[in-house]
């Protein structure tokens, strides 16, 4: 069974930084796609980002031009800088991985930004 343990998140003010870590219990370059969705409260969970084997990325509306997503497979990491914060981006982040169209969830981190 896959584990994905997420780290990083905090409480920062609004327009500061933040990145996100996912370690993955085996080789990341395995799974399709790995990406990073947050959850607010009382809120649906949305996908926030995403990046396929390829390398290809894609990012919610929301976030483009202020989040990146990047993994580095010598580590079995998976990374989300978060730049520009706003309060609205406050919620838990959560990494989820896809292999043959099955999905594993890390047990999240949690980003506060103060406004």
């Amino acid at each position: 069974q896959v584990q994905l343990v997420e780290s990083g998140g905090g409480l920062v003010q609004a327009g500061g930084s933040l990145r996100l870590s996912c370690i993955v219990s085996r080789y990341i370059f395995s799974f399709d796609r790995l990406s990073w969705y947050r959850q607010a409260p009382g809120k649906q969970r949305e996908l926030v980002a995403t990046i396929t084997v390829g390398g290809t990325m894609n990012y919610a509306d929301s976030v483009k031009g202020r989040f990146t997503i990047s993994r580095d497979d010598a580590k079995n990491t998976l990374y989300l800088q978060m730049n520009s914060l706003k309060p609205e981006d406050t919620a838990a982040y959560y990494c989820n991985a896809v292999a043959y169209n099955i999905g594993s969830w890390g047990q999240g981190t949690q980003v506060t930004v103060s406004s």
